[in-house]
């Protein structure tokens, strides 16, 4: 695993910095608390839909670049389809590296 952005994920998850599960993860977008979100390329469709709407209406940054396996080794949860960034420092840098392009 060399990419950064899920070398931070990882972090973010060992620091208590990442919500997992999606009743979980729409829980903290709609509180505010997400800062970014992640959604695996290869999630359902009502599960896609539905957290692509609330990161649109509350206008939270959404990564969908990566399948279920991959934040799922991220993290060292199985079966890991999305999952919220609560800390501004990693969602900030995560997302920095993003648009550089990792």
């Amino acid at each position: 695993m060399t990419d950064r952005i899920l070398n931070l994920l990882g972090l973010a998850k060992r620091a208590g910095m990442l919500t997992t599960g999606e009743e979980k993860t729409i829980e903290s977008i709609q509180r505010n608390r997400a800062k970014a979100v992640f959604l695996a390329s290869d999630a359902g469709s009502s599960t896609a839909k539905k957290v692509r709407d609330k990161c649109n209406y509350y206008e939270i940054p959404l990564i969908d670049d990566y399948t279920n396996e991959a934040l799922s080794s991220a993290t060292g949860a199985p079966n890991r389809v999305v999952l919220s960034v609560t800390d501004p420092g990693f969602s900030r840098k995560m997302l920095q590296l993003k648009e550089k392009g990792k």
